[in-house]
């Protein structure tokens, strides 16, 4: 049974949640998360439950540890973890949702404790080798609140029953159980190698809740490798041209001193 806990989200596209404890109640959250926290409030970092527990953290793109923060105060605790790059905070009251949820790997921010992280894989082993992104799965477990982290706008969808929706792989944030999850590749020679949109996509069929984020981290992560490699070659030609000048005026005597 997971303890029941209060929250409150502030921001908009740097968010951080507040939680709200009692007597005896603790928050699980990602190693690094934390942004403050009251008095009372006792932090106990470990592997939760074994090594055998951390290790599986770890394919699923979190720490190898995990800090819980017991609040052992009078009357009421707080403490805040913030998004680690810009998104939204999203709530999943995992009783509401039958036990179980869905998201992409290293979307899991905190948890009230009681709630478990486990892995998760597709079923096309092609996919996870090839694929990237969508192969691992992370797999929220639990009867309380639960609270992922996904990039840029949130997009949220109600899939009918037999109803079909092709995605991003990386834009996937999070889904149903309900929801029947395949990666397939994309057809077309010339899709596959000139689309720039990937090899494989996810197919989602419905019945069930669908989170969708405008702006993967891994999107994110690739223009600013981009920009910054072609900043450092620009920057490169320009002190070469500046020191091929300087250069070129010493040897041509034209420098009066």
């Amino acid at each position: 049974m997971a303890d029941v806990i209060d929250y409150r989200i502030f921001g908009d596209d740097m968010q951080m949640v507040e939680i709200e404890l009692d007597p005896g109640e603790a928050v699980r959250a990602e190693a690094g998360a934390m942004m403050y926290m009251g008095p009372g409030i006792e932090m106990q970092t470990g592997t939760g439950g074994g090594i055998f527990k951390g290790l599986k953290r770890m394919v699923t793109g979190e720490s190898f540890f995990i800090t819980s923060f017991l609040f052992n105060g009078t009357g009421k605790g707080q403490v805040a973890f913030a998004a680690p790059y810009p998104g939204k905070i999203i709530p999943l009251d995992l009783a509401g949702m039958g036990g179980q949820f869905m998201c992409q790997k290293d979307a899991f921010l905190c948890a009230a404790q009681g709630v478990e992280i486990e892995v998760s894989f597709t079923k096309k082993i092609g996919a996870g080798l090839f694929g990237g992104e969508g192969f691992i799965l992370q797999r929220l477990e639990g009867d309380g609140l639960a609270f992922i982290h996904a990039g840029g706008t949130i997009v949220e969808k109600d899939l009918q029953p037999g109803e079909q929706l092709r995605v991003d792989t990386g834009c996937l944030a999070a889904f149903a159980p309900t929801v029947n999850y395949d990666i397939q590749m994309v057809g077309g020679f010339k899709n596959a190698l000139f689309g720039g949109e990937g090899l494989f996509m996810a197919t989602l069929t419905g019945p069930g809740k669908v989170y969708l984020q405008t702006l993967p981290f891994s999107r994110l992560a690739d223009r600013v490798v981009a920009a910054a490699g072609s900043m450092n070659r620009g920057e490169s030609k320009g002190v070469a041209g500046l020191g091929g000048g300087l250069l070129g005026g010493l040897l041509g005597g034209d420098n009066k001193f």
